[in-house]
Order: structure tokens, then C-alpha cells, then sequence
């Protein structure tokens, strides 16, 4: 028995064929008459149609027929297959203007069904008289199928321009799995919108969001948390404990939203050496991996959580890092064949040891310059006032560092060698007020100089120059205090 569903007609054909005179060919007649009773036998018989499945009858000259155009070859099978025709893929019965027509027409509308192709081709067939008769439905559906005609997603009037794009690249460009090839090569990172309700500590009912940090290599889940905001705070909160459960990879994949492109996010891939790429706009397919965790995730976690009427952020949290633990990294991947975990313990990685907490916290800041005020020595961020050390009065422009959720570790950079010069606390007028003041701090630079300098170098060379000319110093001194020898100043 062979599978109908897997093997084309002309191959059930075939074998059908070769089943019917196969005990001709093994076991040839010998006797004068015998072949041709034989034959007469397997006429009488009653076959089943391969096709239909059907009871049929079969010819005398159609079982000859077969016969002999098998025997004496070496794939009898091939040779009782049907020919195939030699116009085929050609599509004789559509004329040039015809297939003109369908190409337009689908240029022009290309979110339209082939149905609806075929109806508009009807009309235009009765106006012009140069399309001629249209063919079938069925011949037109499937002329445009072969020739990659195929309906493309409706583009609404409200969607921007890198949408229309994304969709034009999606036609044009070809969609190809990918694999990074060591752990650690590739983290994929995304935020995906719940459907549970988690009721808060101020009596309000709020949807959360997960983020969720994954190996593209083992497909482990680093680390999953569940927020009430999507903002680059939270995103740093749940890639630093990714990576220091887990370890420093070398690069990051993520959509283009705000928390993703924005500046801590970029600065601190940056200082720790990771790689920051974002998928095309409007191109989900390409972070298709954590597509397919987000439909793990909801219909099994978010499933069995759907009871819990009085459910908290926390309860989420808890639920959802013992199932990511417990049942998610340690059940077998259908396309890994074994476990994340497992794979992410035994194949070759290149991770790097994480960082501390506090390096990890100084390295997803922002980079900003501002202008100190000669006034009161502070810059401004934020609409807030800082306090700049009076050893750095003398500098003018400053490079800060800080993230834009906390102010209160704001600091001065050196942006040369990237060292930290000092740490810049908010302004306290009120301290200000009680008319204490403290010295002005030496400048780091300064160096001890005499009080009398005397004449400028220049000064001097140019009186040597002029006394080594051998010519008097051309004015006629007047005052008792301007006669040569007397405030004659000799070089």
C-alpha cells in the first residue's frame, strides 16, 4: 500500500501499472498463447482505481500496451508513467494580452482574492475585444499561482511608510530560519502584552507586561518578569539579572521600540561589549523565536493561572519563574531534540563572566555634555540643578553619565580615558542658606609659581634682538627717571 497523500498521481499510476503486468515480467510466457491468455486473465479481473479508488475493468490492448512498453527496460516503473506533455507551464490557453492584464491588474491591486482577479478580468474581457474569451477560473487561479501572484497583505491608508516598506521587503526578500551557533552568541529580548489581571496594592486592576530574555543557541529562557510599564528601566531591570543568572553575551536582538533604542539601552551594550541589533521595522518574523515562547507561555502558565481571582504581581512573578525553571528549560524542544537547559550546559558557548551589580548599573547610563554655570557652579539635568566640586570650576564643558530613571547617581566622566572624576549631588538651597562656605579646592593642575614673574620671554628676545643690531634706542628721554643707564632695562 503506498500513501495517497504523499505520492502524485502519475507515481500511483505508475505503480498501479507495474502491479497489473508485474507477473508478466517476472515470470515471462514461455508456450505459444500463453501470453495472450494470460493478459486475457488479468483482463478479467476486477481492479481498484488508483485514484478514486473505485472497482474498474481493464482492456486486453490496454494491458498489452503496457507490457511491452516495460519490458526490456530498466526502470519498468519510469516507463509506465504518463508523459509529460510538452507544453506544460506554458499555458496555451492564455493569450499574451490575458496574462498582461492579470499582471496589472495585480500590481495595481495586490491585497485582492484571485476570485475577485478573475470576476474584474470578466468584466474587462466584455470590454475589450483584443483580451478575447477568458479561460477557466480555475486555469487563471492557478496561472497566477505558479507565477507567485499570490495576495499580499492590505496596506491601510493610516499605516506610515516603514510599514509599506516592511510589507514591500517581506514580498521581495526571501524568509530563512537561523540558528546562532555557540551559547551566548545571541540573546533575543522582548516585551509581550499579558492577558491576565493582576489587582495592585492601591485597589487598581492593571494588565502586566513580560519581558523575556532568551538563548538563541539552546533556546533557554534567561530570565522572565512580568512589569506593570514598558520603559528602559524595566528593560535593564530583567537584562541585568539575565545576565548575571546566566552570564555576558555578545549580542543582543530586539524590536525598535522606545526601551530598546534608547540611549542607556545603546550606551550600555556598548560598555560591556555586547552587540545591539534591532529587527526591521514592522518585521516580527525575525524574533520568531520568542514568538513561540510568548504562545508557550500563555497557553500553559497564563492557562493554569486563569482560576485566581485575587492573582498579584507578585503571585505572577513567582508562578512564572517556577514554571520557566521547572517545566519550560527542562522539557525537550522538538526542534533541538533535547532540552534548553541541557543544551545550554553541554554545547559550546562563548559566554563572558557577568559583571557586578554596581558596574552593571554604572554601564546602562546615558552619555550627556552640559555647560557649567560660572554663577553657582552647577549644571542642569532634568530641570534639576547639581553641584559641580570647585576643583573643576575651570572646566567649562562637562561629560555626564546617569540613567534618566535615577537621578540620584549622576556622575562627572573624564571623556578621555572614560574614568569616573567625581559623583554630582543635587542642589540644597536650603543647606546653602545658613551663609556657611568652603574654600575653593586647589585645581588638580595647579603648580607652585613665583610671585614676580619678570619680562615675558618674547619681551626679551626682542631686546636682545635689538641691542645685537649695535644702533641706540631712537627717542629723546625727557623725565629724570628715563636717562640712559638709569631705567635701562639690559637683556
Amino acid at each position: 500500500m503506498t500513501d495517497q497523500t504523499t505520492t502524485s498521481p502519475h507515481e500511483r499510476w505508475a505503480r498501479f501499472r507495474f502491479g497489473v503486468i508485474g507477473p508478466l515480467l517476472s515470470a515471462p510466457p514461455i508456450e505459444r498463447g500463453e501470453l495472450k491468455r494470460e493478459i486475457e486473465r488479468l483482463a478479467s479481473r476486477t481492479w481498484t482505481d488508483p485514484i478514486r479508488g473505485e472497482p474498474t475493468q481493464l482492456g486486453v490492448s490496454t494491458i498489452e500496451c503496457w507490457y511491452y512498453r516495460a519490458r526490456g527496460t530498466a526502470d519498468p516503473v519510469a516507463a509506465l508513467r504518463k508523459k509529460v506533455r510538452t507544453d506544460l507551464g506554458s499555458h496555451p490557453s492564455l493569450s499574451k494580452a490575458v496574462k498582461r492584464a492579470i499582471h496589472a491588474q495585480h500590481q495595481s491591486h495586490p491585497s485582492w482574492t484571485k476570485k475577485l482577479h478573475y470576476d474584474n478580468l470578466l468584466v474587462l474581457a466584455k470590454k475589450d475585444q483584443d483580451l478575447g474569451p477568458l479561460p477557466s477560473y480555475a486555469t487563471v487561479r492557478r496561472y497566477m499561482h505558479e507565477t507567485g501572484l499570490s495576495r499580499a497583505r492590505r496596506v491601510r491608508a493610516r499605516d506610515s511608510d516603514g510599514y509599506r516598506r516592511a510589507i514591500a521587503r517581506l514580498e521581495q526578500r526571501e524568509v530563512r530560519s537561523f540558528e546562532a551557533p555557540h551559547v551566548g552568541s545571541l540573546f533575543h529580548l522582548d516585551f509581550h502584552h499579558g492577558k491576565l489581571r493582576v489587582v495592585t496594592s492601591s485597589g487598581q486592576w492593571k494588565v502586566p507586561l513580560a519581558l523575556a530574555v532568551m538563548d538563541d543557541h539552546s533556546r533557554l529562557a534567561c530570565h522572565v518578569q512580568w512589569y506593570l510599564t514598558e520603559t528602559t528601566q524595566d528593560l535593564v531591570h530583567g537584562l541585568s539579572q539575565a545576565i548575571q543568572k546566566r552570564g555576558l553575551p555578545r549580542s543582543c536582538l530586539m524590536d525598535n521600540g522606545a526601551a530598546m533604542v534608547a540611549a542607556e539601552t545603546k550606551e550600555g551594550h556598548q560598555r560591556l561589549s555586547m552587540l545591539h541589533q534591532t529587527t526591521l521595522p514592522y518585521s516580527p518574523y525575525q524574533n520568531a523565536k520568542q514568538e513561540v515562547f510568548w504562545a508557550q507561555l500563555e497557553g500553559r502558565l497564563v492557562a493554569m493561572l486563569e482560576g485566581v481571582k485575587d492573582l498579584t504581581l507578585r503571585m505572577l512573578n513567582e508562578a512564572t519563574q517556577a514554571w520557566v525553571e521547572m517545566e519550560y528549560n527542562r522539557a525537550v524542544h522538538s526542534e533541538i531534540d533535547t532540552t534548553p537547559l541541557r543544551r545550554f550546559l553541554e554545547g559550546p558557548g562563548v559566554l563572558r563572566e557577568s559583571p557586578g551589580t554596581d558596574d552593571l548599573r554604572m554601564a546602562f547610563q546615558r552619555t550627556v555634555s552640559r555647560r557649567q554655570r560660572k554663577s553657582d557652579g552647577t549644571v542642569v539635568i532634568h530641570r534639576r540643578r547639581f553641584e559641580v566640586p570647585s576643583r573643576f570650576r575651570h572646566l567649562t564643558g562637562m561629560t555626564l553619565r546617569y540613567a534618566g530613571w535615577d537621578l540620584s547617581r549622576v556622575f562627572l566622566f573624564d571623556p578621555v580615558s572614560g574614568s569616573v572624576l567625581c559623583r554630582l549631588y543635587p542642589q540644597d538651597k536650603t543647606a546653602n542658606a545658613d551663609g556657611r562656605r568652603r574654600d575653593i579646592e586647589p585645581r588638580a593642575t595647579a603648580e607652585t609659581v613665583d610671585d614676580a614673574p619678570g619680562m615675558a620671554p618674547l619681551m626679551l628676545k626682542i631686546l636682545a634682538d635689538y641691542a645685537a643690531t649695535g644702533l641706540p634706542f631712537a627717542y629723546i628721554p625727557k623725565d629724570e627717571d628715563d636717562q640712559p643707564g638709569v631705567a635701562m632695562v639690559t637683556p
